[in-house]
């Protein structure tokens, strides 16, 4: 039984880890790794390849730089190349990045089932990529493992037939609670000069926060709001990066006293500056989930989530109005004390992987 997992972007490395980690296990089945190049660049991926403990990818497809539909034709037309010679029985693709879709869609078109990680997930902006991708991809998905109920529930109103649909928990924290040690030992934090929950850990890199001199500047102020109170630690991702060098913000953003710039962060790095935090302030899906796991308060600057049980039960605020001044008042009030109260949500118990295999391999006995 042969299985492909398809990675992206450098999330994507964090979910397929812990799976191809589970497949390894099983007698009989054949794992392979592609990574489609969507994001890539060399030092940062290798970094995510060594601390995560998976090999090499056994296909780069180096996709090439371009708008969104450039890149999926690319990508189909290069993973049709794999599917056709490695002819797998499963295709497992995670997430909502453009690779899932493609990768998805090329194996359907080939007879090739596709299982889908994180499936179901909604935030109801279909202006957003990744919500587009999560419809199609469901739609055509084989097997649909959930995180939360709210993706169940989705799935079924969308009239997804109950049998493909299986509640497994999260991924993430899998990989999470794997490296979670192994993060805090190189102590990024100290070595930075950083004191534990003294600062504010900040990533933006969506599009309506980062690719629009309006986005640019409700992030600039954003961070402005927001260093009055603490310092803030920033690992800017290169879109970001270019396009306040483009509408020319950084050199002012880079004399702000209490603006800490970084160069993106190897998962360890990260994961350490996220649990020391007193808050982190993100447009991130998976920030949401993994500050929840974590018990790190989290604003996430965006209209809307597709990941509700990080607000219900988790530590995560929705700053839904896009406004800098909301974000200061809210660091404000987290720094008195007045910290919402969060727990771990059902089945983010790090044997996700495990659960996503065994369903996995035993429905590829009986499905043709």
């Amino acid at each position: 039984m042969k299985i492909i997992s398809v990675i992206g972007t450098r999330p994507n490395f964090v979910k397929v880890a812990p799976l191809h980690r589970a497949l390894l296990t099983k007698p009989g089945v054949v794992p392979k790794l592609v990574h489609t190049g969507q994001h890539y660049d060399g030092q940062l991926n290798d970094v995510f390849v060594r601390q995560l403990n998976l090999p090499p990818p056994d296909y780069c497809l180096d996709v090439a730089a371009g708008t969104i539909p450039q890149q999926t034709a690319d990508i189909i037309r290069k993973f049709e190349g794999v599917l056709r010679a490695e002819q797998p029985d499963w295709v497992l693709v995670v997430g909502d990045v453009t690779s899932t879709l493609a990768c998805a869609l090329t194996a359907i078109q080939l007879g090739v089932q596709v299982a889908h990680v994180e499936a179901g997930l909604r935030s109801g902006d279909r202006e957003m990529p990744e919500e587009i991708n999560r419809i199609l991809v469901d739609s055509m998905a084989d097997l649909l493992f959930v995180t939360e109920q709210a993706g169940l529930d989705n799935l079924l109103r969308e009239g997804i037939p109950a049998h493909k649909i299986h509640l497994v928990g999260n991924v993430m924290i899998d990989s999470l609670v794997e490296y979670r040690q192994k993060a805090s030992s190189l102590n990024t934090v100290g070595t930075l000069g950083l004191m534990p929950k003294r600062y504010a850990l900040l990533t933006m890199h969506r599009p309506a926060n980062v690719d629009t001199e309006a986005g640019l500047n409700r992030l600039f102020y954003l961070i402005k709001q927001t260093a009055q109170h603490l310092i803030v630690v920033f690992p800017v991702h290169p879109r970001t990066h270019a396009n306040l060098e483009k509408f020319g913000l950084m050199t002012e953003l880079m004399a702000f006293e209490n603006v800490w710039l970084l160069a993106p962060q190897g998962y360890l790095e990260f994961l350490n500056l996220m649990e020391q935090a007193a808050v982190v302030v993100t447009d991130s899906g998976g920030i949401q989930e993994e500050t929840t796991y974590l018990n790190v308060p989290c604003l996430t600057f965006r209209t809307s989530t597709e990941r509700p049980v990080t607000i219900e039960l988790g530590t995560n605020q929705l700053v839904a109005d896009l406004n800098p001044v909301t974000v200061g008042q809210k660091v404000a009030v987290i720094l008195n004390g007045r910290v919402k109260p969060g727990r771990v949500p059902p089945l983010w118990d790090s044997k996700t992987a495990t659960r996503i295999v065994n369903i996995l391999t035993a429905a590829g006995q009986v499905m043709p």
